[in-house]
């Protein structure tokens, strides 16, 4: 038993150690292409009108964000304040920044933590906001039969694909490594040469 467990131990950590960049790309590949549009569209949603929309949001966008403080405000979104108007262009912001940098492995791990924090709000959001944790299931349960409640299944799958990416890095086809390059070929230049 010793000798199969050690011929295991000598093959798997071969295949850790030539797939983690592997691994890394495809985790930002699958983010791309699964949530990258996702979150783009949803931040499109929250833009005004115009040139300066990315700075003054779309009244959906507080209606998305901040649910019953619209609601308590009677619609009138003049009675909200600075910190709502801060959130709503935060959130918009990161709808569009995080996914990119994620995407093109800038920052990755910065990023992928920026995006589990947005995926945090988002679902309390969610749970809390727009009609409770009991509203149409959204929050599912482990260890049922289904496997697509939006909170328990869902975003429990985006999160570890991100928290791979905290742990991990961005891996070999990133902004993140050509920076690192770069930096690293700056370095080599400045120090003074050997004699």
């Amino acid at each position: 038993m010793r000798a199969f467990s050690s011929i295991h131990d000598a093959v798997f950590s071969n295949i850790e150690r030539a797939t983690v960049p592997v691994m890394t790309t495809l985790a930002r590949f699958l983010f791309a292409a699964i949530l990258s549009v996702y979150y783009w569209n949803s931040g499109l949603t929250k833009l005004g009108e115009g040139f300066w929309g990315f700075i003054f949001p779309s009244d959906g966008a507080y209606i998305q964000i901040f649910p019953k403080a619209v609601e308590a405000a009677g619609y009138d979104f003049s009675q909200l304040g600075v910190f709502h108007w801060l959130v709503v262009v935060a959130g918009t912001w990161a709808e569009f920044l995080l996914p990119l940098a994620i995407t093109i492995g800038l920052f990755t791990r910065l990023a992928a933590l920026g995006m589990i924090g947005f995926i945090a709000v988002q679902t309390l959001t969610d749970l809390f906001g727009h009609g409770g944790i009991a509203h149409q299931g959204t929050l599912g349960a482990w260890f049922d039969r289904l496997p697509d409640s939006i909170v328990l299944d869902q975003r429990a799958f985006w999160v570890f694909v991100l928290l791979y990416l905290v742990f991990r890095g961005a891996g070999p086809l990133s902004a993140d490594r050509f920076l690192r390059s770069g930096s690293s070929a700056h370095q080599a230049a400045r120090q003074p040469a050997q004699g």
